[in-house]
């Protein structure tokens, strides 16, 4: 444990030494982007905050909100927000007693504000620097312990929780559940922690890393960093009531060691990357269905690439992310994909500019991609940059399930004035809170579909499809 406090498990991506079978093969095309298009918006440091291993996220507000791994007052992390065009301000510094040591990012709360976890610290397990928490921001940026793991539900969150179609919170933590391999947890909005299901490990996978996704049956699906025939990790479904099934294992050859959520497209096929494995042994693209069919989309090769994380969906229908090595300098690239896995290296990250990528991007209601590094920049401590494409502002969904007559909440730009917010060309009401957030109730003629506010400045389109229940 004292090794995992120092070095997160995310940056302690293992090779596999064995040979590796060829798998699918796809062309690399090695992309040129304009010297201004990447943007370094701030250097960590000590004192506000280093080594950042949390995917941003866009809050009601507009603004970026994130989390270091170290630093700030109390040297054991904090919570920071951050305007699209630089402005910083760190929020909060975690005392210990508090949490320590965030890895994972933030989710948007389903009564506003943000919730978070810590990979220790808290109120149980102090001689071992304590066993992780929850926690909340509010909208006035409040802080407050929503619940501390005290070991026997779980331990060691890495990963961001995710909201239920119930409006609870679902999760992963590597260790701890009732054999010590990992467990899938939920928690209440009033913090009431219940395991839903510990890993016997090996068979069904342990260290589960990444965080869960939702899937339009209304079941979790995530992975394993270890565990399985080939003990590489596996790919998993579970209910709400804690159903269990593995769908599949990682056998080397197609990947293994994955530490990034899974992304659901808008084909209703979940996309997802290993750390390591595959053909080159640098990690692997993949995609899977519901029912459990996978296939490696593209295998990473260094050049590319090594360690590839979580995947972000653009609103150009292409998948952006990062690898945390790898590339020209060695120090990690950024990349697109499309859906049959043709990539393109969009930057190589060169030091100056940042090393070591955890986490994956977040492309903001602007068009515009923000991520941050592990290390590298300035200080040594990482950095926040920004990624011009070109690629014109959207809106995006706080969610992208709702229920007739349901509510949803809508991230974008120039609000203030719009006139009409349709889902798939039915209209729906709605209530503008400002000029970046207004909710919408779902009508009841609505179908699955995109869904489009018309502002003064024009018609705003959803990256995403809203699955309607």
């Amino acid at each position: 444990m004292a090794l995992l406090l120092k070095i997160p498990v995310k940056v302690l991506r293992t090779r596999l030494t064995s040979p590796l079978a060829p798998m699918l093969c796809v062309t690399v095309l090695i992309a040129t982007v304009h010297a201004q298009a990447i943007k370094t918006l701030l250097n960590f440091d000590l004192t506000i905050g280093a080594n950042s291993t949390s995917t941003l996220v866009q809050g009601p507000d507009g603004e970026l909100y994130g989390t270091t791994y170290s630093g700030g007052a109390n040297g054991k992390g904090t919570v920071f927000r951050m305007a699209p065009t630089g402005a910083f301000i760190s929020l909060h510094s975690f005392s210990g007693a508090d949490g320590q040591n965030p890895l994972g990012g933030l989710v948007l709360a389903n009564s506003g504000g943000l919730i978070g976890t810590t990979f220790v610290g808290g109120a149980f397990g102090q001689e071992t620097n304590g066993y992780g928490t929850i926690f909340r921001m509010t909208v006035s940026e409040s802080f407050s312990t929503v619940q501390s793991f005290d070991g026997t539900d779980g331990q060691n969150p890495e990963d961001a929780l995710t909201l239920g179609n119930d409006g609870n919170y679902y999760g992963t933590v590597r260790l701890g559940g009732a054999n010590s391999a990992g467990a899938i947890v939920k928690c209440t909005p009033a913090g009431a922690i219940s395991t839903l299901y510990s890993f016997v490990g090996p068979a069904d996978g342990n260290d589960p890393i990444a965080g869960l996704t939702m899937g339009r049956d209304g079941n979790l699906y995530g992975t394993t960093y270890g565990g399985g025939a080939g003990f590489g990790g596996t790919i998993f479904k579970v209910t709400p009531g804690g159903a269990f099934t593995v769908l599949h294992t990682f056998s080397g050859t197609d990947g293994s060691g994955s530490v990034s959520t899974l992304l659901l497209g808008n084909d209703g096929n979940f996309y997802g990357t290993t750390g390591t494995g595959g053909a080159k042994g640098a990690g692997t693209s993949f995609r899977i269905t519901p029912a459990g069919v996978f296939r490696v989309l593209h295998n990473f090769d260094g050049a590319d690439g090594t360690g590839p994380g979580a995947l972000a969906l653009g609103s150009d229908g292409n998948f952006y992310g990062v690898t945390s090595s790898g590339g020209s300098n060695n120090f990690g690239t950024i990349f697109r994909m499309n859906l049959a896995g043709g990539l393109a290296v969009l930057h190589n990250f060169s030091g100056s500019d940042g090393e070591n990528p955890y986490a994956g991007l977040v492309q903001h209601t602007n068009g515009r991609l923000y991520g941050v590094t592990y290390s590298g920049g300035t200080n040594d401590d990482g950095t926040i940059f920004s990624l011009n494409l070109g690629l014109p502002p959207f809106v995006s969904l706080q969610t992208p399930f709702a229920k007739v007559g349901g509510t949803i909440g809508i991230l974008g730009q120039s609000f203030t004035g719009a006139t009409a917010v349709t889902i798939n060309g039915a209209t729906a009401s709605f209530k503008i809170i400002s000029d970046t957030y207004l909710v919408a109730v779902v009508p009841a003629e609505a179908v699955a579909g995109y869904v489009e506010v018309k502002t003064p400045t024009g018609v705003l389109t959803s990256n995403r499809r809203l699955q309607v229940r």
